[in-house]
């Protein structure tokens, strides 16, 4: 292969001479084998007009968490059933299954995930696979496996083939230093948990390959997330879906943070839309790669009486999870994301009250809260 060895050995020497601003970027060696595509500084990003995305091919990895099917559903309305992936490495309901393209994928096998992008043609990458904040504390070694290896194989995926890559990032992403209300997009960020430390890392990776390859990365602060047809997943702000799941079910709730614990939070149907929005965005309307979104911001006290407008008997109790406490405290009161509303015209349609009536009129006419009303 004497093509291959000359590629590799342009790409040391390039490598190892000293910094220019007149040569263009290489990809990292391991594209090289089969790929020596070169990606240039000034690289023309644009936003997606209609025509083209009709013709964008998704892939969304970690999609049985939290937010990968309805993310899956939300963008099968706009491109199509069958040009959105869903992935992951358990096995789907039946309900997932059926409802549009699912396929096996562990972000962990680097050659796996490379075939799953060249064989569907894949253009459009979200990649939501993530230990979140306390179930990574409980197991950090899987976490930074996950969370960090598995990054690093979808940003040379991404680089490799182009694609416009998303990852979510977190309030977990800032520390007890960082400024805590409210939270601009940039400051200080030191976290205190394998999952922060992960997302700090994502996001400067991403940053990093975007202005080193032209990787047209895209990344959003998510605030803590509440939908109604999902179970929680082991994070910090899981209490404000768990409420209204112990409400319908037995009409008792036992928080695991103080009743005055202040975080920004967001309703999942908002947090879809911000996620499209800033994928569509045009790219010279982006001022950075990173980017606070929120809507609300409250405590489970507060929380807790806008539910007993509708249940009055419900009873809330609370027992303090240390853990979960000292991440929620070390976390912003609330987010400035004045920097997305200005950029790409960000708008929350959800406050307290429309998220409150919403969760509780999904559950429908048999549900305990219906008959409370």
């Amino acid at each position: 292969m004497p093509v291959v060895r000359v590629l590799r050995r342009v790409a040391c020497w390039m490598l190892q001479s000293p910094a220019c601003g007149c040569r263009a970027p290489v990809l990292p060696s391991r594209f090289l084998g089969t790929s020596p595509r070169q990606i240039p500084t000034d690289a023309n990003f644009h936003s997606t007009s209609f025509s083209e995305a009709d013709q964008q091919r998704v892939l969304i990895t970690g999609g049985l968490g939290q937010l990968g099917v309805g993310l899956a559903s939300f963008l099968r309305k706009r491109f199509g059933k069958d040009n959105v992936i869903l992935s992951d490495i358990r096995k789907p309901p039946e309900h997932v299954f059926l409802s549009g393209p699912f396929i096996y994928s562990d972000i962990l096998d680097y050659k796996n995930l490379r075939e799953i992008v060249v064989n569907n043609r894949i253009t459009w990458l979200f990649h939501y696979s993530a230990l979140l904040s306390a179930v990574g504390e409980a197991n950090v070694s899987l976490a930074r496996a996950v969370n960090i290896t598995g990054l690093h194989n979808v940003l040379d995926v991404a680089a490799e083939h182009g694609l416009r890559l998303f990852v979510p990032s977190t309030i977990g992403a800032f520390g007890p230093t960082s400024p805590r209300n409210p939270t601009p997009d940039l400051c200080i960020q030191r976290p205190r948990t394998i999952y922060g430390v992960s997302k700090v890392h994502a996001e400067l990776m991403g940053e990093y390959y975007y202005y080193r390859y032209g990787l047209d990365f895209r990344c959003l602060r998510y605030p803590g997330i509440i939908s109604a047809d999902s179970q929680p997943g082991g994070g910090t702000t899981d209490y404000a879906v768990q409420i209204f799941h112990e409400a319908v079910k037995n009409g008792r709730f036992e928080c695991n943070l103080k009743p005055d614990t202040r975080l920004p939070m967001m309703y999942i149907d908002d947090c879809l839309r911000a996620t499209l929005e800033v994928m569509e965005a045009p790219a010279e309307s982006l001022s950075m790669r990173t980017y606070n979104i929120s809507a609300m911001s409250f405590t489970p006290e507060e929380l807790a009486q806008e539910v007993l407008k509708h249940v009055p008997e419900l009873q809330v109790t609370y027992s303090v999870d240390p853990v979960r406490q000292a991440i929620a405290d070390s976390w912003p009161m609330n987010f400035d994301d004045s920097n997305a509303r200005k950029d790409w015209g960000w708008r929350h349609n959800f406050d307290l009250p429309e998220l409150v009536t919403t969760m509780l009129n999904f559950h429908g006419p048999e549900s305990r809260v219906a008959q409370a009303n």
